[in-house]
């Protein structure tokens, strides 16, 4: 049993390393700075994090048994599979969205996830470096909906596959037009404005797979094809995966620029 995911690590690298070498964002080495921690966080993040959800779904389809009638969740299981993806990929994205909201805009949950907006070079494997905090929280607050409302298995695995593909795409350094589907689909030029660490960038772009959200609640950075000058945060993070892990919990000497909640929100 592949519980580490080695199979899949393989077949990712072996689709984004080529067409990252291709079709560059910018010039960037394959093993760049902090490529073996991600591949600690890809791995073992990736065990803790099904372990957890694993635990939360049996939690919530136990209390779906009880609270939620079966003639919901019959209703909802017999849609075609293809329209149960449609309606799981916008209630997942509305839960990313405001979760990820969040973990901006409260100082304490912004230590979790500065972790992630660490990064300084911005690539495929990028998607898994979350902190396992933030990665739990926010997957438990999107798929909680899901698991209640009684959505097939079929549909969720569907899901998954979309959602993790499509996670890396917009990590990746890919340039990709998207054209006018920009406005539909989170693209990489959309997501990596989400990481600049530039004023104009600061608390905008959260949405995982859906960039309307942004624009229904005023959050979308439109950029046109201007790539960002840099990525990172204020406050240095640690280079290593348990200073990482250990970072919220340590006394803070700098406060990011990012942590402080804008006028605006």
């Amino acid at each position: 049993m592949d519980i580490f995911g080695i199979k899949a690590l393989l077949v990712c690298a072996l689709i984004f390393i080529p067409f990252e070498h291709l079709f560059a964002e910018r010039p960037q080495k394959i093993f760049r700075k902090g490529f073996d921690v991600d591949l600690i966080y890809l791995m073992f993040n990736a065990f803790i994090i099904k372990v957890a959800m694993v635990m939360m779904a049996a939690v919530v389809l136990h209390v779906a048994a009880v609270l939620v009638p079966q003639s919901v969740t019959r209703a909802v299981s017999g849609q075609p599979v293809w329209l149960q993806v449609a309606e799981i990929i916008l209630i997942t994205d509305i839960g990313v969205y405001w979760a990820h909201r969040a973990f901006h805009k409260i100082p304490a949950l912004w230590k979790f996830h500065a972790v992630h907006h660490g990064i300084e070079e911005l690539d495929w494997l990028g998607a898994f470096h979350s902190h396992p905090v933030d990665a739990i929280a926010t997957k438990a607050i999107s798929l909680t909906p899901i698991f209640l409302l009684g959505f097939s298995e079929a549909s969720i695995a569907v899901f998954s596959m979309i959602y993790f593909g499509h996670t890396m795409l917009v990590h990746s350094n890919l340039r990709v037009p998207f054209g006018p589907l920009k406005w539909l689909i989170a693209s990489p030029q959309f997501h990596r404005w989400h990481h600049a660490n530039q004023r104009e960038a600061y608390d905008k772009n959260f949405a995982g797979q859906l960039p309307l959200l942004d624009v229904l609640f005023g959050t979308y950075n439109a950029t046109g094809n201007k790539a960002p000058e840099k990525y990172g945060v204020d406050d240095p993070i640690p280079a290593s995966y348990f200073g990482q892990i250990g970072y919220p919990l340590r006394p803070r000497r700098k406060v990011s620029n990012r942590a402080v909640p804008s006028a605006e929100a």
